[in-house]
């Protein structure tokens, strides 16, 4: 019985020292994957230059506002943006600069941007909006309003590349779209 007893004890000194290195394995690849996740956005790979606005009526009752930027690759990677779980793009209000997703914002098409280029991406918000008829007087005055209050409180956009952790502002110039259709 002795011999069997040194054996039942080794086994289980032998089994305990496994759980251990298990633990401590565990512990190591979590603490290093919770390193991953709070490492702070990368705000300087990629820059973006508003380029453009764009309404276009989708159907009878929606429209869609496309907004369209140039973005510079400061890096020496390439990147890819899809529409996808990977990719959020929020509004940061201007009332106190927090970020929303009230609305769906998603890309237009998907993005390429090679180490070192351009690239061009376009976002898209569709919203109801009865599209008015071409021989109303106040056609294009109706145009500007949608465009105008569907960005009042629209301070930029933000998109946050999930897989690279880099984030992209898309800044506001669309404000001077806004102050000129103000003006005339």
């Amino acid at each position: 019985m002795h011999k069997r007893n040194i054996l039942v004890i080794s086994g289980l000194a032998g089994a305990g020292l496994v759980l251990l290195a298990i633990f401590i394995t565990g512990t190591a690849a979590f603490k290093s994957r919770h390193a991953e996740t709070s490492k702070s956005w990368d705000r300087e790979a990629i820059k973006a230059t508003y380029v453009g606005t764009q309404l276009k009526q989708t159907d009878k009752g929606h429209s869609t506002l496309v907004l369209s930027y140039d973005l510079e690759n400061n890096t020496d990677s390439d990147y890819r943006f899809d529409d996808g779980p990977g990719v959020v793009i929020l509004s940061r209000l201007k009332a106190d600069g927090s970020l929303s997703q009230q609305e769906p914002i998603r890309l237009s098409y998907p993005v390429f941007l090679p180490t070192r280029q351009h690239a061009r991406l376009a976002i898209e918000i569709t919203e109801r909006f009865a599209w008015p008829l071409q021989e109303d007087p106040t056609y294009i005055d109706k145009l500007r309003e949608f465009v105008k209050q569907r960005l009042a409180n629209v301070g930029e956009f933000v998109l946050f590349d999930q897989a690279n952790h880099a984030q992209v502002t898309l800044p506001d110039e669309w404000q001077e779209l806004q102050e000129a259709a103000g003006a005339s």
